[in-house]
């Protein structure tokens, strides 16, 4: 029988989307490549995905199959919301109000004929937020991950468990604005990125210890 330190070390997968919509930065790739590298012992993966329907499950099923993480984080930009929101469910649609970084934009679109019609997280998305809150950072469960590609991504990434890996644990969650990108949207909230960064790690700490 292996000693603790043979066992093996768990891993999390971290996502972050790239730029889109005219953006010149995404906090949410610019938070998750701030991360420490371990966190609660457990090794942090990070990795960017493209805001592509489609395409951006594909590169997290690849990064899934070559690194075997115990639990994926994806991570995404929700323009509009002041807090933290980690994501209770995926649906299976895909209904896009700007072009995705390929030029898509579906509407009506059912993600996967044989899926599930929603799906739910398997991260405790209360005590996400109730970490997040204790490390000083604005936070509260959102209901919902809307139409474009967050919602798409989050939806496959359940579908792939489902389908390919029962014992992974999956989940989302939505970060504001940065201040830089809303110097010309006044009425527009937004969030420090290492405030965001600090909010990321205390529920990463959440997820690998449950």
């Amino acid at each position: 029988m292996a000693n603790k330190s043979e066992a093996r070390q768990k891993k999390i997968l971290v996502t972050g989307f790239d730029p889109f919509d005219g953006q010149k930065v995404n906090p949410a790739s610019q938070a998750v490549f701030q991360l420490p590298d371990e966190i609660s012992g457990a090794a942090v993966i990070k990795l960017e995905v493209p805001t592509v329907f489609g395409r951006a499950a594909q590169v997290v099923r690849e990064a899934i199959i070559k690194e075997q993480p115990d639990c994926v984080l994806c991570v995404g930009q929700a323009g509009g919301r002041a807090c933290l929101t980690p994501e209770l469910v995926a649906i299976n649609y895909d209904d896009a109000g700007v072009p995705d970084n390929a030029g898509q934009q579906p509407v009506e679109q059912v993600i996967q004929a044989d899926g599930q019609a929603a799906y739910f997280t398997q991260f405790p998305v209360k005590k996400l937020v109730s970490a997040i809150r204790k490390a000083g950072v604005p936070a509260k469960v959102s209901t919902t991950a809307g139409t474009f590609v967050c919602n798409h991504l989050m939806y496959q990434v359940q579908y792939l468990r489902e389908q390919e890996f029962p014992q992974l644990k999956a989940g989302f969650i939505h970060v504001p604005f940065v201040p830089e990108q809303v110097t010309r949207r006044p009425n527009s909230p937004s969030m420090a990125l290492a405030t965001i960064v600090k909010g990321l790690e205390a529920a990463i700490a959440v997820i690998v210890e449950n």
